[in-house]
């Protein structure tokens, strides 16, 4: 069950790596990133429902951590083609606004589900035989009202619940974007004139945020002083690039099952091997 989910994961990964390469408009990207995520967890469905776990711990496992993992995507895609198709027309008073109330009511969610986050967050287990087993809700335990028209061979009362905490996550993300890009408008950014030996990126965003992360952490700007935003700014600039939601990408990054710095790794391999070729001539 792991090999297939892991497997069935990574091609995800890869169908939505390539609809971000291919589509830079929320609207696009989001719509094209639904319809690829429906059929996956059309598989995944078919596969769990005929599939016998070994054990109880075996099936928490599936619904507690695995399930959420296909699903807050969906749920980030889906909340983001419904922002931005309902994003008013106005000056950055008004979108302000719409983006506030949007984070407001990711808040509302924290507030009325307080108690699950506390147990999720934490790493709490004693009452994951009630929230993560099929067929073994309680109703004092705070169901969303889907939960009764879900189809119970593939639904726990909890794991949709997971799955929206790290949806919550990247959609508050995207917002404070949004919000950051409003200021960004209203006080514009003065850059040194590069043009006479401009450089353009041509790799993949998510090999640049990788790269830009791991040169922050390093603390290699203004000795460690350096705001992450600025530095993105900074090769924004540079590079001729526009990396969009950056902390959304890195949060992606953070979720990966495996090889979760692949461009550095790449990087390290690349140079060893130039370092190689030329102690050979």
């Amino acid at each position: 069950m792991k090999n297939y989910s892991q497997t069935l994961l990574s091609e995800l990964n890869r169908q939505l790596e390539l609809v971000h390469a291919e589509h830079e408009e929320p609207i696009k990207y989001a719509e094209h990133a639904i319809k690829i995520l429906i059929s996956i967890l059309e598989q995944l469905k078919t596969f769990i429902i005929k599939y016998e776990f070994p054990g109880k711990e075996d099936e928490i496992d599936f619904f507690k951590h695995i399930k959420p993992q296909f699903v807050y995507k969906l749920i980030y895609y889906n909340e983001i083609y419904n922002i931005e198709t309902n994003t008013p027309y106005g000056g950055e008073k008004i979108l302000r606004k719409f983006y506030n109330t949007e984070l407001e009511k990711l808040k509302m969610y924290f507030d009325e589900n307080l108690d699950f986050y506390r147990y999720y967050r934490t790493g709490n287990t004693c009452l994951d035989k009630k929230y993560f087993l099929r067929g073994k809700h309680d109703i004092r335990l705070t169901l969303d009202s889907f939960y009764f028209q879900a189809d119970h061979r593939f639904t726990t009362s909890h794991d949709f619940k997971v799955a929206q905490i790290m949806a919550n996550d990247l959609i508050q993300v995207f917002l404070e974007g949004e919000i950051h890009k409003l200021e960004k408008r209203a006080i514009p950014i003065s850059v040194n004139d590069m043009n006479a030996n401009k450089q353009k990126w041509t790799g993949s965003k998510v090999a640049l945020v990788e790269l830009i992360y791991a040169l922050h952490a390093e603390g290699v700007f203004n000795n460690g002083a350096s705001d992450l935003k600025d530095v993105a700014e900074f090769f924004e600039s540079a590079l001729n690039v526009e990396l969009g939601q950056f902390h959304r990408v890195f949060l992606e990054m953070r979720l990966r099952k495996s090889d979760r710095t692949k461009f550095l790794n790449s990087l390290r391999e690349t140079l060893v091997r130039r370092m190689d070729e030329v102690d050979e001539v």
